[in-house]
């Protein structure tokens, strides 16, 4: 393990909330440069992680933090990233600083409330990815549930009560019952270990005993189907995605963009580092139930996306779609397809990301999101049509942009582990640039409608600001999907980790079917 003299991992989590307090003690007028600030700031503390991290080790834990917490139960506080949770770190406070700018002119009432909210969500999302405690772990989880439910029930839109207490129970139901898994887990490692706290709530001890004696089989199953609850609704896979549209669509801009950059990913992300290793018996178990919940995701997402009149409601739609291939990619359990799963995190993040600040730009100059209203943009708006079209084919999996590599390495693993699958998935891949395109013909091409042209002067082009927005976005996706090398390097390690302790592995047989 990996110990530096500086808590960079600290300073990384808690920097927002030194953000936040500052936030609270200056004038109003303060709110957006110093939020903007720490989230710059964050971004380049980030940066320092990469530069000093080595691949080369593995899957093993780096910048490594421990101090005892709650000895008496054998609770740390305890920090480290692989390369998994390194990108996704990276991700997080890279799409955080550019929601956080994004804000600045469309959130104009309780600005300080806004941007000590989107501070406070960034840290629970950081920390959710470098946790090593379980407890810590669910701390974090819970910590983003609150900072969420503000930016969507107090900057939302007309149906935002309504979205943020649907958002808050499927969430909440979910991360019950996982703690309650956690204080099972641990108690049953104490149990195993002479009534020995020591690490009852370690990750990496609760993963070295799975990897050797292994929990019960009763306990695998149950605690797998607990976090698998929590993780899916965050995902969210079908039938637990019901929450995703409505809450996309009362989002403000910035709060789409994290909600679909980031929060998504967190259930991914619990799947990998928690579920397969600690419950690889219960993995293997409900893993063909899985693919089919990912299979019926990735076309129930297309086709409803197919028909929405709604320009934020098909991006949210296609985000359904798109995180099937994630958890297909990690329930087939072949490299090929875990690698595609996590490199679909991040370009979804990116492309996804990207596309809701679009939408945010066209709504704020339309107040409009009804697409029969919009049509010949690219006559009034050509700047503008040509960074919507650029991320839209990214989104459908354009060679030579990041969108297709994930795609294309989950394809792969799918067919290896079942041509049928493979073929399914590829399908709708079809289906995606059919929804896609055909939106993009609409909104873009042919005669500026009435609707636009009552608009007058107001219908403006993209101006510098929104272009510094979504420039990095666009940079990473040309970057990404020409050196996808960059990415597959660093989370080689944690890849080959996740597969040996699923490897270890066998289905417990049950009688969900035969």
């Amino acid at each position: 393990m990996q110990v530096t003299d500086v808590p960079i991992l600290t300073l990384i989590v808690f920097l927002p909330l030194a953000g936040t307090i500052l936030i609270a003690l200056f004038p109003q007028n303060a709110a957006r440069p110093i939020a903007l600030g720490t989230s710059v700031g964050t971004w380049i503390l980030s940066l320092f992680l990469l530069l000093g991290f080595s691949p080369g080790r593995g899957g093993l834990f780096q910048y490594v933090e421990v101090a005892s917490w709650i000895p008496a139960f054998g609770i740390q506080y305890k920090l480290g990233v692989d390369g998994l949770s390194l990108v996704l770190v990276v991700l997080t406070t890279t799409l955080s600083w550019i929601s956080i700018l994004a804000s600045f002119g469309p959130i104009k009432t309780r600005i300080k409330e806004y941007m000590a909210s989107f501070l406070i969500l960034e840290l629970g999302m950081i920390g959710v990815f470098v946790a090593l405690d379980t407890f810590l772990f669910y701390i974090f989880w819970e910590v983003v549930l609150v900072p969420m439910y503000l930016i969507i029930g107090i900057w939302g839109g007309a149906n935002r009560i309504y979205a943020t207490i649907k958002f808050v129970l499927y969430t909440l139901v979910g991360s019950l019952l996982m703690l309650v898994a956690i204080l099972a887990v641990a108690f049953a490692y104490q149990d195993a270990n002479g009534g020995n706290w020591t690490g009852a709530f370690d990750f990496e001890a609760l993963r070295a005993h799975a990897g050797t004696v292994g929990f019960a089989d009763g306990l695998q199953l149950l605690a797998f189907a607990a976090f698998f609850l929590a993780f899916a609704i965050k995902v969210p896979m079908f039938p637990f995605h019901t929450w995703l549209p409505d809450a996309h669509v009362e989002a403000p801009t910035a709060g789409s963009v994290i909600l679909a950059g980031v929060l998504l990913k967190l259930g991914a992300y619990g799947f990998i580092r928690y579920a397969l290793p600690l419950f690889p018996d219960a993995a293997a178990t409900y893993a063909p139930l899985i693919i089919v919940l990912s299979l019926i995701a990735i076309i129930y997402g297309a086709i409803v996306a197919l028909v929405q009149p709604d320009l934020k409601k098909l991006v949210a739609y296609s985000s359904v779609s798109h995180m099937g291939f994630v958890t297909l990619g990690i329930f087939i359990f072949q490299e090929q397809g875990l690698q595609g799963a996590i490199l679909q995190m991040v370009n979804h993040g990116l492309i996804t990301g990207a596309l809701f600040l679009l939408v945010g730009i066209i709504y704020e100059r339309t107040h409009d999101r009804t697409i029969a209203k919009m049509g010949g943009l690219a006559g009034r708006t050509p700047v503008y049509a040509a960074v919507f079209g650029f991320f839209l084919f990214a989104s459908v999996g354009l060679p030579g942009l990041s969108g297709f590599v994930g795609e294309f390495l989950v394809l792969v693993g799918a067919f290896d582990f079942s041509p049928l699958v493979a073929v399914v998935a590829t399908f709708v891949m079809i289906l995606a640039a059919a929804y896609l395109l055909w939106m993009f013909q609409r909104v873009v091409f042919g005669e500026l409608s009435d609707f636009l042209k009552g608009l007058g002067g107001h219908l403006t082009d993209i101006t510098p600001v929104e272009i510094l927005t979504l420039a990095p976005l666009g940079a990473l996706v040309v970057v990404f999907g020409l050196f996808p090398g960059l990415l597959l390097d660093l989370i080689a390690g944690s890849v080959a980790t996740v597969l040996g302790d699923v490897a270890q592995g066998t289905a417990i047989q049950i009688a969900l079917w035969p």
